[in-house]
């Protein structure tokens, strides 16, 4: 097994604001990832002014697979960031950063997914489609977006 690192680029037509909001409402996630069924969060705090966290439990389900995880996601609203590390899981790593860069078109976004299962299986299961996975995560928050925000560009 080993750690399977991703990146996802997309510049969206939306203000990098209203994307790191959206993103960082994790509660919402079941409204629009299919696979993940329900969400828990507790433990919300701000450590530092712009800087929120709090601790999230996903179950989630695909194919064969269903599985609840946990992760504490950090909010720097200054930053433009959101970290996602793991709390317990199937996970032996997980790693999530998003980075909401200005573009004369809207948003640069950036997504790094970085993990490896603890269980060989899931890991032959899953690895080999990492990339995929993360496509499939980006286009779930692009169709939030557009839900969100409409059509209208941000730039302006």
């Amino acid at each position: 097994m080993a750690l399977h690192k991703t990146r996802v680029t997309r510049v969206l037509p939306y203000a990098p604001e209203d994307l790191f909001r959206m993103v960082g409402d994790v509660d919402a996630y079941p409204e629009f990832v299919p696979w993940i069924s329900a969400m828990r969060t507790w433990n919300k705090a701000e450590p530092a002014e712009g800087i929120s966290t709090v601790d999230a439990e996903a179950r989630v389900g695909f194919a064969i697979v269903r599985e609840t995880f946990a992760t504490r996601v950090r909010r720097d609203a200054k930053a433009l960031t959101i970290e996602v590390g793991l709390l317990y899981g199937p996970f032996k790593h997980l790693r999530n950063l998003w980075r909401f860069l200005p573009d004369p078109a809207g948003t640069k976004i950036e997504f790094d997914l970085d993990f490896e299962f603890r269980s060989r299986l899931l890991d032959a299961l899953l690895s080999a489609n990492s990339r995929y996975a993360a496509d499939r995560i980006m286009a779930c928050f692009e169709g939030r977006a557009k839900a969100l925000y409409g059509a209208a560009t941000a730039a302006g």
